[in-house]
């Protein structure tokens, strides 16, 4: 192999005539050739727009894929040129399990029909939210990457030249300084000049790429927008999915539980000190009529679903909540309660002043 032994002793010899020059400089013992104001402004911005992009990058990536693994597999197809696998969604994989966790169950039980339900709805979930990930990978984090790998790198390289010619630009001054004879002093102003010429080229030619950074702002301004249409669309779309779901789910309750029972274990039973007959007479008296419980045969009322909007009820007896969730009740106050789709049947959501919680029906005397 051959070799250039003059480039290579030119090579070697500029680069210790550099390090020389920066050694000193940071001593102290050498002057440097300072940029102007509006120069080291552009440089700043360039350091501060590649610094927050890739933060932005790093955390938009979290919040798409929150698997670490996940992430880094993706990154070693990405590196490697190899197409991406598609990857089903946890939402997708939950709707599958449900929907087979139906069919082995029945799908005409109640448990299963609606195993099925709530299995489909996560699945358009789930499909939802990998359109929106291929979306924000393709309108925001492409152009993003783009720019750190492409137009970043570029600006690095050319700052790095940059940098090389102003130190031999300071390196002709100093030896310039330091010539003692006409001779000498006639060669090191040629070579200043020529030093002079290359570092104005250098600093021309990465000027512009910096003020560059402007279009680049106004291009991540654009693919931002992008980025909040179909944030602000697959959020639409949960919405609407999981307010379906919800309505379905809410009017097959009747189908599922035609009647529940006051004595359940999971609704609070009135105070000790009250009889069951004394304890449901109220609530029988005040929830007459089509939609409202009858007594059932054995002293307890059978409640169905609350009637939709609000009325006024009296607390019958002291209520503590058992969590945030609930609402504290005293004996005689007088609350307005109302009901929710899907809710319940042994409870209704009460309010009194500026508070709010569910109460439990067992406790309440409804009001006409």
């Amino acid at each position: 192999m051959d070799f250039n032994v003059k480039k290579l002793a030119s090579d070697a010899g500029l680069f210790f005539t550099r390090a020389v020059q920066f050694t000193e400089e940071k001593l102290g013992q050498a002057e440097k050739t300072e940029l102007d104001a509006h120069f080291e402004n552009l440089l700043s911005r360039a350091d501060s727009t590649k610094n927050w992009t890739e933060k932005i990058l790093r955390q938009t990536e979290v919040l798409l894929q929150p698997n670490p693994s996940a992430r880094i597999e993706e990154f070693l197809y990405e590196k490697l040129d190899r197409k991406i696998p598609s990857r089903i969604t946890n939402g997708e994989l939950l709707g599958q399990y449900m929907i087979d966790a139906a069919s082995e169950f029945g799908p005409g039980t109640p448990y299963g029909s609606t195993l099925i339900k709530v299995g489909e709805a996560q699945r358009r979930l789930g499909a939802a939210d990998r359109d929106f990930i291929q979306s924000s990978m393709i309108n925001f984090l492409t152009p993003l990457r783009n720019f750190l790998e492409g137009d970043w790198k570029t600006i690095s390289k050319e700052r790095r030249l940059l940098e090389n010619r102003r130190l031999d630009l300071d390196a002709c001054k100093a030896r310039l300084k330091k010539a003692k004879t006409a001779e000498a002093k006639a060669a090191a102003e040629q070579e200043l000049r020529l030093a002079q010429t290359e570092f104005d080229r250098q600093a021309e030619v990465t000027r512009l790429l910096l003020e560059g950074i402007s279009s680049t702002h106004t291009n991540h301004l654009r693919c931002l927008h992008e980025f909040v249409e179909a944030q602000a669309t697959y959020y639409a779309q949960c919405y609407q999915y999981t307010l379906d779901l919800q309505k379905l789910l809410g009017s097959s309750n009747r189908e599922m539980f035609p009647g529940t029972f006051v004595g359940n274990s999971d609704t609070p039973a009135p105070p000790s000190g009250a009889t069951p007959a004394t304890a449901t007479i109220p609530v029988v008296s005040s929830l007459a009529g089509p939609c409202n419980p009858t007594p059932s045969a054995v002293g307890f009322t059978e409640v169905s679903p609350p009637c939709s909007g609000t009325r006024k009820a009296r607390v019958l007896y002291d209520y503590d909540a058992a969590d945030s969730s609930e609402l504290e009740l005293l004996a005689d106050e007088l609350i307005t309660v109302y009901s929710l789709p899907g809710m319940d049947s042994d409870w209704l959501m009460g309010e009194k002043g500026n508070k709010k919680g569910k109460v439990p029906v067992t406790y309440l005397e409804l009001l006409n």
